[in-house]
């Protein structure tokens, strides 16, 4: 999902970037074999910027109309005070100490996947609009710490990696409450800015 709210909405991904990679990589490949300096390759350099523009544009109309809904729909709106630069970073090899010169498996493929993922998403201009809005609309905007609101059972208060069993489905593992992930996880994104709304007022 883009988004899970604490009601249980889900917002789906659009991913414009994946739906239109192959359009874009095609124009890409035209734009390289075209001669340098000539006016065909103008031509292609115009449309792959035209094929980037659209992308972009259908990301900023999707973000400016959810935005739109949430400032409508909610007083308070809670949300995780996230390091996005830090999460596309690339994983870091892992040196092996058996063999010099050799790594070790470090998950850089599916960290490179994800991270295509989280800037096609767009999230952190997607917080930046809703946060404008929001407070365009004389509602109350709270962001938290992240830490332990996907792995911290909102049930008994435990907080474990191990409770995390899916990327998609939370177990306890002390008390054994079950819930979607996401939606977990966004009831104690509201539970932390509830506290915080409450110490502030």
């Amino acid at each position: 999902s883009f988004a899970t709210t604490s009601d249980g909405e889900h917002l789906d991904n659009p991913r414009w970037g994946r739906a239109a990679a192959d359009r874009l990589a095609a124009a890409q490949q035209r734009l390289q074999r075209a001669q340098r300096r000539s006016k065909n390759r103008q031509r292609r350099r115009a449309t792959v910027a035209a094929r980037h523009r659209k992308i972009a544009n259908q990301r900023k109309d999707f973000h400016h109309k959810q935005a739109r809904k949430f400032a409508e729909a909610y007083d308070l709106l809670v949300v995780e005070d996230l390091r996005i630069a830090n999460m596309l970073r690339r994983a870091k090899p892992v040196p092996d100490p058996d063999n010099p010169g050799q790594f070790l498996p470090n998950g850089a493929r599916a960290k490179s996947g994800l991270s295509r993922s989280i800037s096609d998403a767009g999230w952190g201009r997607f917080v930046s609009i809703l946060r404008a809005k929001a407070e365009d609309a004389g509602r109350t905007w709270i962001e938290v710490d992240p830490r332990h609101t996907s792995d911290g059972c909102e049930n008994c208060g435990y907080t474990a990696a191990e409770n995390r069993v899916t990327q998609a489905e939370f177990e306890c593992q002390r008390c054994a409450h079950r819930a979607p992930a996401d939606e977990h996880a966004a009831r104690n994104i509201l539970r932390a800015g509830l506290a915080r709304h409450a110490q502030a007022a």
